[in-house]
């Protein structure tokens, strides 16, 4: 509830006029029984048709002021909470930029998919009830108790007695809700997690016939899903025809007694129709009330869900007053860095790292399957920060960075080629947003990219589907390594950025780059060793271990795993 009223109390002027709308419509609401009460018992009764008349044109002129109140109250009820929403979604989304690699993991996208979309809407649900008649109940319920007292003590008895049995009934179905709703959206995480990796994965669903799998699999969640919310359904489905059952033997009761009051004289028929009147407000609004306790449990685990993001501190906190611009562009040394992932403290992925880079240089990285190549290059632009060591970039530790300096100095091309639903040029225009016409096509040309953009129809304004799966996988890679070109970074970061295009293309793309990068420092992790023979130094990595540094000619020499490596895929000429 904190986490809604931090929100709300931020719009004091649009709840105020809420707040004026409940109460009018409450005044409104309870003085058409009053009035019709004087209208029958003064009017009637004594035959005063223009008392009638004037009480009759008072409850159409408040009846159509009710409308207008009722009209404003949704309007602002839905104002407040379809803003306060997009706040909450916006700020989570802002503190989500922030998370590591670390966060991620720890969460899962599934789940912050649904704290960010199901979560953040039973929220706004139970805003929206709150603020239209969450607010109105209570108040509305309080005065028609007083109009209830005022009007027949004795016949209020009822009503009095019916309470604290209302009351239990409210409590009992909340407490059973909550773990209910709890349960619920993690099923929901679960069916969001099976249909994200079953869209994703569907090539390979299908390849290796496994669609039936998929399907059992996600019906065992989606049954999960099923009976959570078919027994919180079944809560509500029970809850009011009760309600409803205790509310008319309340009224039969009422209508029993007060006929008898009314034969002796004791009470009129006006101000019976009135009391059962305020009766209905009391015990409606009690109903309505009673509502938006039972989807208290449900907002309340999300309100919860919502608020573990907002409150998560990323591992890898910006450092505001951090180094932001250096005299030297493109230096590189790794200090003794050693690095195991959270919680794995005792098993680390990177062991004792040393080694530098100069601007010019080309430096690659190679090993097994597993050796911590792509783990390494991921902790210079902090996507991870080192467990002992130091990394330095142009001298400066990257942890004493601004991290916008320290990753503007990096272009990054990642394992699998990530494209932006959009444009090409949008897609370029991601590495630096002032590029010009000129910039793009140089980048383009440099990625070996040119020929297959020309040949699309509408060429650079070509659009990419979600991932660009309308592109091929080396495509894709040209299209990424073109984004990071465009940049002119200080070091660049090729991580297995080369694995799918042929070879010819690889060593067109990599003489092109030679030229291009001669003020910058290239790192390059790949699996083929045509890919990095002809760099100034590779870093052999044996399970985190640095086995061995060199160039190409050196190692073969000197390191018995990078010769094995290269046995297996150079001829013996070629190794010679």
């Amino acid at each position: 509830m904190k986490l809604m009223w931090r929100y709300v109390i931020q719009h004091k002027v649009l709840l105020l006029c809420n707040f004026i709308c409940v109460f009018g419509f409450i005044i409104i609401e309870l003085g058409l029984p009053t009035l019709l009460a004087s209208m029958l018992d003064v009017g009637v009764a004594n035959r005063d048709f223009d008392y009638v008349k004037k009480m009759g044109i008072w409850m159409i002129l408040i009846t159509i002021f009710g409308v207008v109140l009722n009209i404003l109250l949704t309007f602002f009820g839905q104002k407040i909470t379809t803003t306060i929403i997009r706040e909450i979604r916006d700020d989570m989304f802002e503190n989500i930029q922030t998370f590591s690699h670390q966060e991620y993991e720890k969460f899962g996208i599934s789940s912050l998919i649904t704290r960010t979309t199901n979560d953040a809407y039973q929220v706004m649900i139970f805003l929206g009830m709150v603020l239209r008649t969450g607010i109105m109940t209570p108040m509305m319920f309080t005065v028609s108790l007083y109009m209830i007292m005022r009007t027949s003590p004795f016949l209020s008895i009822f009503v009095f007695t019916a309470i604290p049995l209302l009351l239990l009934g409210v409590v009992f179905i909340g407490k059973i809700s909550e773990p209910l709703s709890r349960k619920q959206q993690k099923n929901l995480d679960g069916i969001n997690m099976i249909l994200r990796e079953n869209l994703s994965g569907l090539r390979v669903i299908r390849a290796f016939v496994n669609e039936k799998f998929e399907e059992k699999r996600f019906e065992k969640v989606n049954q999960a899903y099923a009976e959570s919310s078919k027994k919180l359904f079944k809560l509500t489905a029970v809850a009011q025809p009760a309600f409803f059952f205790l509310f008319n033997i309340i009224m039969v009761f009422i209508i029993w007694f007060g006929s008898i009051q009314i034969d002796t004289g004791s009470l009129a028929i006006g101000t019976l129709i009135a009391f059962i009147e305020y009766i209905f407000h009391a015990l409606f609004s009690f109903m309505l009330f009673a509502s938006v306790f039972m989807l208290y449990p449900r907002a309340a685990v999300s309100a919860q869900r919502i608020q573990e993001i907002l409150d998560v501190k990323t591992a890898i906190s910006e450092n505001l007053a951090g180094v932001k611009k250096t005299a030297t562009n493109g230096y590189l040394e790794f200090n003794q860095v050693t690095f195991a992932y959270p919680g794995h403290a005792e098993s680390p992925v990177i062991r004792d790292v040393s080694f530098t880079a100069s601007p010019g240089e080309t430096v690659a990285f190679i090993g097994s399957t597993g050796s911590g190549k792509s783990t390494l290059v991921q902790l210079i632009p902090r996507f991870y920060d080192v467990t002992k060591g130091t990394i330095t970039v142009d001298g400066v530790d990257v942890k004493d960075y601004s991290l916008a300096a320290l990753r503007e100095k990096i272009g990054y091309i990642p394992q699998k080629a990530l494209l932006f639903t959009g444009t090409i040029k949008e897609n370029l225009l991601y590495g630096k947003k002032d590029a010009t016409q000129e910039e793009l096509e140089e980048a383009i040309e440099i990625a070996q990219a040119k020929e297959f953009v020309e040949r699309k129809a509408d060429q650079y304004d070509e659009f990419l589907s979600e991932g660009g799966a309308n592109f091929s996988g080396g495509q894709k890679q040209r299209l990424s390594i073109a984004r990071a070109i465009i940049r002119k970074p200080a070091v660049y970061i090729f991580d297995d950025s080369f694995s799918a295009l042929d070879y010819r293309t690889d060593a067109q793309l990599r003489q092109r780059l030679k030229k291009e990068t001669t003020h910058s420092t290239v790192l390059i992790v790949a699996q083929r060793v045509g890919t990095i023979m002809n760099a100034d130094k590779i870093v052999v990595l044996d399970e985190g271990n640095v086995v061995g540094i060199g160039t190409h000619r050196e190692l073969l020499a000197s390191c018995s795993i990078y010769y094995d490596i290269a046995r297996s895929q150079l001829s013996e000429e070629e190794l010679k």
